[in-house]
């Protein structure tokens, strides 16, 4: 059946996956902002969970990278009309990414303090980080099989079980985080930032079971572990193995920041804190149409359907330019009320203050850059998304994060580093697909 890109088949995918793409950071920024506001070293803890949620987000961005793997080879089976000859890969690669999962966590948690030594954490700081991480960190191998999982609805064109997945682990923290973190008055003892991790967990594991249980209900897909390897996991490996190494440069951006923002002072890795959460939630916000970029564009590449391809970019691009103008016009509006949700500290504000417009003018840029990625990946691009985050890194990001760093511009440097990052990643993007698709319309 040809698949029709228009207003309506765009936003039945984009919407849901927007919702539950912004639930992801939402746990993050409602931990942030009832850490922040914890009445016992405040300050600290608003440190420590951005410290630790940065190390997190990095773990699990860099083997949740088989979600997007499995979802292009769905969607492109399901276009080519071959879905049946694909059904044994999807438990594989579950399996697969579990084991990992488990290796890494076990390689981890012997060596936390280290590990937050090397970015900067110390003192009260780092036994917090300390605390938080070693019961943040079991709920590692729950959130990468949600994501797989979500992958393979995403690659069925199915992002309405993804977003009830998300919205009730959304909820579900919000409700754990006042109940822990602040307690509950004659039934549970404040437990602060200890409390804000257990609250996390519990979310964890309660979409992890609702994965689980929409699979096997709602799909035709089988968690069965069946034999022989299907021929197409060597090249889900090789396609997560190429979103891995992009996966760790996107990352060392993102720790790097961290790292230098927590040398610059405690108030300055608090306001770093807050601003990465909210640059993430406009991120997930506007990579709603970056999946439905991802999910149509595999399907319209399996049915060689080239014009819809190029209007399916066209368009998407578009929808997220305006969602990025939505978000810049309530950001500018709402400037300081939204810093003032997540910390009552007068010198963390004043720092978020001073770079947060850096953050709503890139917001355009980040847009094309999120949402022609998405495409990408449906299309199974990742060697050459992998070697366009090598190059926005360590040729982009990491001159502009020094250069700052030894001129002295503190936070100011960090968050232009981002801006140049992003002008290279969605520069490159625009550049490959034109160069690659125009000719294929043409000829069409």
């Amino acid at each position: 059946m040809k698949t029709y890109v228009n207003f309506k088949s765009i936003n039945a995918l984009a919407i849901p996956a927007t919702i539950a793409g912004i639930a992801e950071p939402l746990l993050s920024i409602t931990d942030t902002a009832i850490v922040g506001n914890i009445p016992v070293d405040g300050l600290e803890s608003l440190a420590a969970a951005g410290i630790v949620g940065s190390f997190l987000s990095m773990l699990i961005w860099i083997l949740g990278q088989t979600r997007s793997a499995i979802s292009a080879i769905i969607s492109q089976y399901l276009g080519a009309g071959k879905l049946d000859e694909v059904k044994t890969l999807p438990a594989q690669a579950i399996y697969l990414n579990l084991a990992l999962s488990i290796l890494l966590l076990l390689s981890t948690i012997f060596v936390i303090k280290e590990i937050f030594e090397l970015l900067n954490a110390s003192g009260k700081i780092l036994e917090y980080c300390i605390s938080y991480y070693s019961i943040r960190v079991w709920g590692f191998p729950l959130t990468l099989f949600v994501f797989a999982v979500m992958g393979i609805f995403r690659g069925l064109q199915n992002t309405y079980w993804p977003m009830v997945i998300a919205i009730t682990g959304a909820l579900l923290n919000v409700v754990f985080d006042f109940a822990f973190v602040y307690g509950i008055e004659g039934v549970l003892e404040p437990m602060y930032l200890e409390g804000a991790a257990w609250a996390s967990l519990l979310a964890q594991a309660v979409m992890a079971l609702m994965a689980f249980y929409l699979l096997l209900t709602k799909t035709d897909i089988s968690l069965k572990l069946k034999f022989p390897l299907h021929p197409e996991l060597g090249r889900l490996v090789i396609m997560s193995l190429n979103l891995f190494v992009r996966a760790i440069a996107l990352n060392t951006a993102l720790i790097l920041a961290v790292r230098e923002a927590a040398a610059l002072g405690d108030k300055y890795i608090g306001a770093h804190t807050i601003a990465i959460n909210l640059w993430l939630f406009s991120a997930f916000f506007i990579d709603g149409y970056g999946a439905a970029g991802n999910i149509m564009g595999g399907r319209l590449l399996g049915e060689k359907n080239y014009a819809g391809l190029w209007l399916l970019a066209k368009k998407i691009t578009t929808y997220g330019l305006y969602v990025s103008v939505f978000i810049m016009v309530m950001a500018t509006i709402f400037y300081k009320p939204l810093g003032s949700l997540f910390s009552n500290e007068s010198v963390v504000l004043s720092a978020f203050y001073s770079i947060f417009y850096i953050i709503i003018l890139g917001l355009p840029t980040n847009s094309i850059a999120f949402v022609l990625d998405g495409v990408f990946k449906g299309l199974g691009e990742m060697k050459y998304l992998r070697n366009t985050l090598l190059v926005a890194t360590f040729l982009g990001f990491v001159p502009i994060l020094f250069l700052g760093k030894y001129l002295n511009w503190g936070l100011t440097g960090i968050w232009l580093s981002f801006t140049v990052w992003m002008l290279i990643r969605g520069g490159a993007l625009v550049w490959k697909f034109r160069r690659k698709f125009k000719p294929l319309l043409q000829n069409q």
